[in-house]
């Protein structure tokens, strides 16, 4: 038995599916996104190629016996104990509590017995590390790096060296012309920097000192979290 079949040769035509339309991009997003591109591209380069961590004023380490509330000073002595992220630090004078945050929770920031250099703000019987100088000389700088929050863009332009120019004497001579003196950089912020100073009576206070000079105290409310 065989069985015919008929294909059937008709020719017809195959039409391919409409293709959707595109949408139109705005001007401005290509001009933004031909900006952000090579930002964030030079930005990462330039992070990988130098440290951009700030990095407080240096002072000269106090007796801790002479400690008192400050937002810039520091200690050297031997560590004697160590509590997780917290650890105490002893000279001839006195022994004090330093805490050091997230850096060194895993408690091998530092070792007993060894030699070190604490700069940072003391407040409520803590002395809150800023930057840890280890006895062979290692520094490592604690906390935040300040400036504009990490991807953005003005974030990108000032790895670059695009953003607002920070001319420190100039600042630093607004404070001093502000009637403060003893000026030590603590902080940064994406257009100011936190400032420790002293006014005439020698008292300490925080200042918030913007890139264009104008210098304003903070109220404790508004300082710098440690």
């Amino acid at each position: 038995m065989t069985d015919n079949k008929t294909i059937d040769g008709t020719a017809r035509e195959i039409r391919e599916p409409a293709a959707p339309a595109r949408r139109a991009i705005p001007r401005r997003t290509w001009v933004v996104g031909a900006l952000a591109a090579p930002l964030v591209m030079g930005a990462i380069g330039l992070s990988l190629a130098q440290g951009t961590t700030f990095q407080p004023t240096p002072v000269e380490p106090v007796a801790i016996q002479a400690l008192v509330p400050s937002g810039a000073t520091g200690v050297k002595g031997t560590v004697t104990e160590i509590f997780g992220n917290k650890f105490v630090v002893q000279d001839p004078t006195g022994r004090a509590l330093v805490e050091t945050g997230r850096a060194g929770e895993d408690g091998k920031l530092v070792a007993r017995g060894e030699s070190v250099t604490v700069q940072g703000r003391f407040e409520t019987g803590f002395l809150h590390a800023s930057v840890l100088t280890h006895g062979d000389g290692r520094k490592v700088v604690l906390g935040p790096a300040g400036g504009p929050p990490m991807g953005s863009l003005d974030w990108a332009k000032d790895r670059i060296g695009l953003g607002p120019t920070l001319d420190l004497p100039a600042l630093t001579a607004s404070v001093q012309a502000a009637g403060y003196s003893d000026v030590r950089v603590t902080g940064r912020g994406p257009r100011h920097l936190d400032v420790a100073a002293k006014d005439q009576d020698g008292r300490e206070h925080q200042l918030h000192v913007g890139f264009d000079g104008q210098v304003r105290e903070l109220p404790a409310r508004e300082r710098p979290p440690v």
